[in-house]
């Protein structure tokens, strides 16, 4: 996006500034705010065509570029960067509207490139900003606890108790470090538990909304539907079984 930006991404605002690149999994919900930029360019990829968890060790955009709740979606870029980043989006335009030999090869090439600095510059970003605003200990502790309890403490109350917090505090030192409430966090960390298990493994709807401690898979079904807006069934049928899955 080369014009400064406003939008909502699952329901949270962000606002970017000129040269930035937005980040999004299937079926995340996108709306623009005000008006849309005047310039986009969209990237769209299957796992079929390039998964991001088969690559994750040359690359190790999951995570970081995607399903990361815990970090803004986007990054913003010099202008030296993003003209970079554009020649290489014109050369996967060119591959992809000419089709010669190996087009589909040099493609994903590209787009593991493309891929590649924009994790580089994600990660430095990450870390000049924990430098002049580090986290505090107690909201480190919480994305920790969280990632441990999410499965069975589900109220923002169990977190607060936990580092000896009042709740209102404890919502507000959160929604200022991470732009979401403690509620929009653990509600984001079940689905996307749900959206690896669905997309990383085997494993039953059934079996998954066990796994996720859900009473059955028709309460599983609802929440993920809820959230996501399809049920999760329709999900694995539309984003498919990674290579990887086990």
């Amino acid at each position: 996006m080369e014009d400064p930006s406003e939008f909502s991404i699952d329901f949270v605002n962000y606002t970017t500034k000129r040269n930035s690149i937005l980040f999004l999994s299937p079926y995340q919900n996108l709306k623009w705010l005000r008006t849309s930029p005047q310039k986009i360019k969209i990237i769209e990829f299957h796992g079929d065509f390039y998964c991001i968890e088969y690559h994750k060790k040359e690359v190790a955009c999951n995570g970081l570029l995607f399903n990361n709740i815990y970090s803004q979606p986007y990054i913003s870029l010099d202008e030296s960067n993003f003209r970079e980043l554009e020649i290489v989006v014109e050369k996967m335009d060119f591959e992809n509207q000419n089709k010669i030999n190996f087009s589909d090869a040099v493609l994903r090439s590209y787009l593991q490139l493309l891929l590649a600095i924009c994790s580089r510059e994600k990660a430095l970003q990450i870390d000049d900003t924990l430098l002049e605003h580090p986290f505090e200990t107690q909201l480190l502790e919480f994305q920790s606890l969280l990632e441990q309890h999410f499965i069975l403490q589900r109220t923002p109350s169990f977190y607060a108790n936990v580092l000896a917090m009042s709740p209102s505090s404890f919502s507000k030192k959160v929604k200022q470090q991470f732009g979401k409430t403690p509620t929009k966090l653990i509600q984001e960390r079940v689905v996307l538990e749900a959206k690896k298990q669905l997309h990383l493994t085997h494993k039953s709807v059934k079996e998954i909304a066990s796994l996720l401690n859900f009473d059955d898979e028709y309460y599983f079904s609802r929440y993920f539907k809820k959230e996501v807006g399809l049920p999760p069934s329709q999900f694995r049928e539309e984003v498919g079984i990674s290579i990887v899955a086990k």
